[in-house]
């Protein structure tokens, strides 16, 4: 989303070697019949993002929502590079970048297939609390999602779920923080917001396992295993929606335009899902373990619905 969750204005080999997870970094041996039978994973092992789309992800190319006016999304916004902390793993980087003027920004957005509705979603994010160039201060959204389509204003379907990081605050609060959120619906103009909303304050910078939990009846919220925020009721998902990420800049509150671009980076290491399945962060830390113990860099067994749905970006 473009705007604040509150309302104020402005098939592997790893699934198999899940039994040898006992002797990796002291994790509890994981049953394998206790693997999801619907899976899916990805450690963003591809040699170029031109390999990408053919494993269901779109990364967004063109204008619009969200961010600023006159700004645009770019596939070349988007790069996978080496992890200098582990000699042999790749990263996901999405680089967004301003002068503070529409024209002069681009920002990085990228989506997996709409299909993803109850079960567990996890991913190993690294924030940035600084600009990788220029001065530090505009107000970036460094994101991990997931979201259904808003149709129109107070769409009884609309679905989203978000973790986002405002390093530099913004959306009017000059705070530093990551935001939990879970949607029921929203209209964009004139903005009116219906969700449930967590805020972590104090800087994230660095790398941390964020997980949503999704039932038919709440939302369980967990940062590094911690769990920070249960929502029910109304502002649980209803739709099938995609897995996302995207870096962005709020509208309002940008350095003043001109000067050296301001650089940001959100690096992702991997990304779960497991459909219809309650997992704990230490289950999802021995399953992710065990996939690349078994030298399985992606497995996608969540069946699609049929017909397909829509995948859209652009949200």
């Amino acid at each position: 989303m473009s705007r604040s969750p509150f309302p104020w204005p402005a098939p592997g080999r790893g699934v198999a070697a899940l039994a040898v997870v006992a002797a990796l970094a002291g994790c509890a041996a994981v049953d394998p019949a206790a693997a999801p039978a619907q899976l899916f994973f990805d450690d963003f092992s591809y040699a170029t993002p031109a390999d990408m789309p053919a494993a269901g992800w779109q990364l967004r190319d063109g204008t619009g929502h969200p961010g600023l006016p006159g700004g645009r999304f770019s596939a070349d916004a988007i790069a996978l590079v080496d992890d200098p902390q582990q000699p042999g793993n790749r990263v996901l980087r999405m680089t967004a970048r301003t002068d503070g003027s529409g024209p002069g920004t681009v920002q990085a957005q990228l989506c997996h297939q709409r299909k993803y509705l109850r079960g567990t979603y996890a991913a190993r994010i690294r924030f940035s609390d600084a600009p990788r160039s220029g001065a530090a201060g505009d107000p970036v959204i460094e994101s991990f999602y997931a979201v259904a389509p808003l149709a129109h204003a107070f769409d009884p379907d609309f679905s989203e779920l978000d973790w986002e990081y405002l390093p530099n605050g913004g959306w009017g609060s000059d705070k530093t923080r990551l935001y939990g959120v879970s949607w029921q619906t929203v209209q964009i103009d004139p903005w009116e917001s219906h969700n449930s909303a967590h805020e972590e304050f104090g800087s994230f910078d660095g790398w941390h396992v964020l997980l949503m939990q999704v039932t038919k009846g709440e939302v369980r919220e967990f940062v590094d295993g911690r769990q920070v925020a249960l929502h029910e009721g109304r502002n649980v998902p209803v739709s099938p929606m995609t897995i996302s990420f995207n870096l962005w800049f709020a509208v309002g509150g940008l350095l003043p335009a001109g000067g050296a671009p301001r650089v940001y980076d959100e690096d992702v290491d991997w990304v779960f899902h497991a459909r219809d399945r309650v997992l704990s962060p230490a289950e999802v830390d021995a399953q992710v373990r065990a996939l690349r113990a078994g030298h399985t860099s992606r497995t996608d067994t969540v069946p699609a619905p049929n017909p397909p749905l829509q995948q859209r970006c652009d949200i």
